[in-house]
């Protein structure tokens, strides 16, 4: 990605959205030649010259301050994470350049999800891979001990398979959280290669997915509410919180949960017991 680029696309898409009065300047009288803001109102609200701002916005400006940074963002009306990509895109640092390494789970962490048989939890990477996860999560979703690595992948199986898609009441949001956090990531990782190839090959396979990710919506994994249709278990509302791992912050441990003696709860006791008889591998790609 190239971080210019995305620095000048970025900034003018969050630009667009807004409004004068959403910013509390005079409401526009009669018809604007582009959607949101000029540039010369946002250099005002952020306290800069219109000349420094169209600089920063053409991704011509080299070292710029972190105090500029989020004066334009008090401006443009970010939320935390829209924050942390602009400053990931504006200013890249050393460490975010280095090779990237192949991604591994802990054993310790694989016996965790073992141990947590009852409460469908997964492990996923920079690159929303599928690097470990618990029985209860493959007869939810999928058995991910069965695919090859390359579709463990929650991008892939979110857009190109009409079988995931299905478990999804909220598809569209699910989807979009997808690429929000792909984005997100991209962001951190402008050098990653395989990250580049899988962005451009959803670009390629899926309307819906290029259409979104021109969106440029930034959202960081963690926590929600999910609406399942399941082909055994039936109709599941499900919790999911994400815990960052301490160790590798590169890893999110997502984990389901249904309210106690709500039929969601009921629906996952049937799926685990229905599957005690089942070889559904629980194996991840943990080295031994």
């Amino acid at each position: 990605m190239d971080q210019r680029t995305e620095l000048s696309e970025f900034l003018r898409s969050r630009r667009a959205r807004l409004r004068p009065e959403d910013v509390g300047l005079p409401p526009v009288v009669g018809k604007r030649r582009v959607p949101g803001l000029r540039r010369e109102e946002l250099a005002l609200l952020a306290g800069v010259s219109v000349d420094y701002y169209v600089r920063l916005e053409q991704g011509r400006t080299r070292n710029v301050s972190t105090a500029v940074l989020d004066a334009v963002a008090r401006a443009l009306l970010l939320d935390e994470d829209e924050r942390a990509y602009l400053r990931n895109i504006a200013k890249p640092v050393a460490s975010r350049r280095r090779p990237t390494r192949p991604e591994r789970v802990r054993p310790g962490l694989q016996r965790l999800l073992d141990m947590s048989d009852g409460v469908p939890a997964y492990v996923v990477g920079r690159r929303l891979d599928v690097l470990a996860w618990n029985r209860l999560a493959c007869l939810l979703f999928t058995d991910f001990g069965a695919r090859p690595p390359e579709l463990r992948n929650w991008g892939r199986m979110i857009f190109l398979e009409l079988g995931i898609q299905a478990l999804f009441e909220d598809w569209t949001i699910k989807a979009r959280e997808t690429v929000a956090y792909l984005r997100m990531q991209a962001g951190s990782h402008p050098d990653d290669p395989e990250l580049a190839a899988l962005v451009g090959e959803l670009s390629v396979k899926s309307k819906d997915f290029r259409h979104w990710w021109a969106s440029h919506e930034v959202r960081d994994k963690a926590h929600g509410r999910k609406h399942l249709h399941h082909p055994v278990a039936g109709e599941l509302v499900l919790d999911f919180e994400t815990l960052r791992l301490p160790s590798d912050s590169e890893q999110v441990l997502v984990a389901y949960t249904a309210e106690a003696g709500s039929p969601s709860e009921e629906a996952l006791n049937f799926l685990s017991s229905w599957s005690a008889g089942t070889a559904a591998d629980h194996r991840s790609d943990t080295p031994a």
